[in-house]
């Protein structure tokens, strides 16, 4: 079992809710990804990932977690923790929203909360790997102070390693 105290699993800011997965996100969270270019999984694959998310939750105490913003009750995204390229002990933080989302300052907001949140878990630095061209990304991971550590080269192109040290 991890050292680490669970990540809460609801987070709240001024404009945004971050709460755990339900069935009933799947539909939501199958348009946001047909947003990258790939076609639309089928719906019953998402409620599986769903269902693993809880899932991983339960077994590693970070979550990754549904984004509405909190007046129209709308799923914008997903923002949260994950194992991905790296730890447990230092897990990286991952983001990604509708793109009639972007450009509104809730990527900065959602991940603010969720490195308070990671803070709050005794965990002491966090990891981000993104893209060299998702350059919007990259100004979301400046603004909440994170810094290029590395750049590696995979399958699908360059991709920046970035660490922020928790207070």
């Amino acid at each position: 079992m991890s050292t680490y105290e669970a990540m809460a699993s609801h987070l709240e800011t001024d404009r945004l809710i971050l709460r755990p997965w339900a069935d009933s996100d799947a539909a939501e969270f199958c348009a946001l990804l047909s947003e990258r270019g790939k076609g639309t999984p089928p719906v019953e694959r998402i409620r599986t990932s769903i269902a693993e998310f809880l899932a991983a939750t339960e077994t590693t105490g970070i979550a990754l977690l549904p984004i509405q913003r909190r007046d129209e009750g709308d799923f914008i995204g997903y923002c949260g923790l994950i194992i991905g390229r790296s730890t447990l002990e230092e897990p990286e933080i991952a983001y990604e929203l509708f793109q009639h989302a972007h450009g509104r300052g809730y990527a900065t907001e959602a991940a603010r909360a969720v490195l308070e949140a990671a803070a709050a878990t005794g965990r002491e630095r966090l990891w981000s790997t993104v893209g060299t061209w998702n350059t919007p990304s990259l100004r979301v991971l400046e603004k909440l102070g994170f810094e290029r550590d590395r750049v590696s080269m995979e399958d699908n192109g360059e991709v920046a390693w970035l660490t922020r040290s928790l207070p």
